[in-house]
């Protein structure tokens, strides 16, 4: 299969606790992950748009959710990271309250979860999954920063990830700078927009 192509991409709106979600289309693909564990710079890579999704060298810049339209027929949300050590309890807790009730809506057709390539999933990382689980959206690992590893080491280093995650052992290394993965990653969203119309 052919790598999906983003032709058009564009940022619609940030939506915060008890905010309104944009009309409802058939694919909303989320993604979630570690506070700098790359989730914008993903999104500018995929859209080859680098100022499309605001990125930051301080941890913890979203603190919404951020809804892109892709070629004007499916969602890409950029959801809030986790683990900000810097961010009070009662912050922290909002954010886990606007991340529970967006995957208590039923909205996401499934979900990115980005893991940092270089180290074990933190305990943050295993509640996310959890939720996940319990919510029942269907998932896909990526493992940011592939480049800070060498090429050989990248795929066992992604699937070591996953498995320590207690999913099943596979996610996709990425990287930004490199563009690996990208591809592989693109052809993904693509099967999943098409299962997504066919489903709905």
């Amino acid at each position: 299969m052919k790598p999906f192509v983003i032709k058009q991409a564009e940022f619609v709106t940030s939506v915060g606790q008890g905010g309104q979600y944009p009309a409802s289309l058939a694919c909303e693909i989320a993604i979630v992950g570690r506070s700098n564990v790359g989730k914008s710079s993903l999104i500018n890579s995929l859209c080859n748009n680098r100022k499309l999704a605001r990125t930051s060298q301080t941890p913890g810049k979203t603190r919404l959710i951020n809804y892109f339209l892709l070629n004007r027929e499916m969602y890409l949300v950029d959801l809030p990271g986790y683990g900000f050590a810097k961010a009070g309890k009662t912050e922290q807790r909002s954010w886990g309250e606007l991340i529970g009730s967006y995957l208590s809506s039923g909205r996401a057709k499934h979900l990115l979860l980005l893991l940092d390539i270089r180290h074990a999933p933190s305990a943050e990382d295993r509640q996310m999954f959890e939720w996940v689980l319990y919510y029942g959206v269907p998932f896909t690992l990526v493992a940011t920063k592939a480049d800070k590893l060498n090429r050989a080491s990248r795929a066992a280093a992604a699937c070591k990830a996953a498995k320590l995650l207690g999913a099943p052992p596979f996610a996709i290394p990425f990287s930004t700078e490199t563009k690996d993965g990208r591809a592989e990653l693109l052809t993904r969203l693509g099967q999943i927009a098409d299962d997504s119309i066919v489903q709905g």
